[in-house]
């Protein structure tokens, strides 16, 4: 029995010495070796890795260009399933016919110039892409361009008090009198 008290007090003496081992350690003792103070950073350490701009990330998710032909090729299918959803359009069809129905050249082509711009508005706003929304701006200028008409003097521009005449003023064309043939008579 004596061994047993002994192994049974030396159990509880251990058993206290863990349980209190903890507070025999002094609280200004420091497991890590002391560093030397560094200046502090005028701006935090990053959280993680660099990250590129957004401008970046936006080009990298762009497709890559297949050469300037299929991008060609791209663009035309992409105006001409724009097309074939405008031409239906009520506002679109009734320019059309109100352009067709001009009694004169000069109505014509001014009612020409709204339905082209109603027409291109109307695709532009269906337009996704900017290469698309680009080349629907140079086909719209190319259709009023074949409405304009180089060769027809224009008519006059306001002329602010003051200044010349911007256009010389036109001598009227003198008809040359008509010579009279004789007829001559051969003897």
């Amino acid at each position: 029995m004596k061994s047993f008290g002994l192994i049974l007090f030396s159990v509880l003496l251990i058993a206290a010495l863990v349980l209190h081992g903890q507070e025999a350690a002094p609280p200004s003792v420091d497991l890590f070796p002391p560093q030397p103070e560094e200046e502090p950073s005028p701006t935090p350490p990053p959280n993680g890795p660099e990250l590129p701009e957004l401008k970046q990330l936006d080009d990298s998710f762009k497709p890559k260009s297949l050469g300037k032909a299929a991008d060609e090729l791209q663009v035309h299918a992409l105006w001409r399933q724009l097309k074939n959803r405008t031409v239906n359009d009520p506002d679109v069809q009734a320019a059309k016919r109100y352009a067709q129905a001009a009694r004169t050249d000069l109505e014509k082509r001014n009612r020409l110039r709204n339905y082209y711009e109603i027409y291109y508005r109307r695709m532009s706003a269906l337009a996704t892409t900017p290469e698309l929304k680009l080349a629907l701006q140079a086909l719209k200028d190319a259709h009023q361009g074949i409405l304009a008409q180089p060769r027809v003097r224009p008519s006059p521009t306001p002329v602010p008090s003051g200044s010349p005449s911007p256009t010389p003023t036109s001598t009227p064309f003198q008809k040359k009198p008509k010579e009279k043939h004789k007829k001559k008579i051969h003897k």
